[in-house]
């Protein structure tokens, strides 16, 4: 166990049920952190119609969950590629926390129109992907890592890449130009941010069981498959290939997540590693 009391955390894109985003900032709060969770609107009508039904509400879940565990949270809706929203959303956690001691990027585009060949896609849907991916990570971390090195005393600051950003594949390619962007990114700021004692590191995970999944099935499944039957497939066939025999659940992330956002991490930055189950090993 890692010991984050007393220290304050912001997650980005952490409203989903099965998501990445809240099983890092619910294990982050099983460590002692006051947690902070974001999403945008749009997130609520994402909501798996079985979870609807048995009482999910999103970000305000999330929230309570963190608060069932005696911690504080706030939730808040905030588009991250949105300067002004970025500096409202670090404005209300500072006035309620005080201080950001912990940022973890996971905010992301929605799968969809972006998921086609090159000589397919559409300008609006690789700028999207840049706009959420790439711009999202820069203007969030830019606006905490103003806070952390004006009060001094170091922070940790996490960004979800993605085994994406270390290889391309096919179909991916604007999801892959923005995963390598991040890892850029993580590794400049890196060296920017340790005079600060402010660690920045990237986390790229292989497939994660979340309800993304469910919007990359919808967007490669063939006609006359359904995206339930692509999806299911595509899970099946990652997990043969996968060494570690399955794909990642949520809790997986949250494990590498914790431990870079605490005291035993301190010596590690620029890194971007990945948790994938040994399918990729760079």
């Amino acid at each position: 166990m890692y010991d984050l009391n007393g220290k304050i955390a912001i997650v980005t894109g952490a409203g989903g049920r099965h998501g990445i985003g809240r099983a890092i900032a619910t294990r982050l709060a099983s460590e002692g952190a006051n947690v902070v969770v974001t999403d945008v609107p749009q997130s609520l009508d994402a909501i798996r119609a079985e979870d609807r039904q048995q009482g999910w509400e999103g970000l305000n879940s999330v929230a309570a969950e963190i608060e069932a565990m005696g911690r504080e949270s706030l939730a808040l809706f905030s588009d991250v590629s949105d300067s002004d929203q970025v500096d409202d959303m670090v404005g209300q956690a500072l006035a309620k926390f005080g201080r950001i001691d912990i940022l973890v990027n996971n905010a992301g585009s929605r799968p969809g129109k972006d998921r086609v060949l090159v000589v397919e896609l559409e300008e609006e849907a690789f700028d999207e992907v840049m706009r959420v991916n790439v711009r999202g990570t820069y203007l969030v971390s830019r606006a905490v890592a103003r806070h952390m090195t004006a009060r001094g005393g170091g922070g940790k600051i996490i960004n979800i890449s993605s085994g994406a950003g270390k290889r391309g594949i096919a179909r991916y390619a604007a999801y892959c130009a923005s995963k390598f962007a991040v890892i850029g990114f993580t590794q400049a700021m890196a060296q920017e941010m340790a005079q600060h004692r402010v660690n920045v590191n990237a986390i790229c995970p292989g497939l994660v069981d979340t309800e993304r999944v469910d919007y990359i099935a919808a967007a490669l499944a063939p006609e006359g498959e359904s995206s339930e039957e692509y999806r299911a497939g595509m899970i099946a066939d990652r997990a043969v290939r996968v060494p570690m025999g399955r794909v990642a659940q949520g809790d997986d992330i949250a494990r590498m997540a914790a431990f870079l956002a605490s005291a035993e991490s301190d010596y590690v930055t620029g890194l971007s590693i990945s948790v994938s189950g040994g399918s990729e090993m760079n």
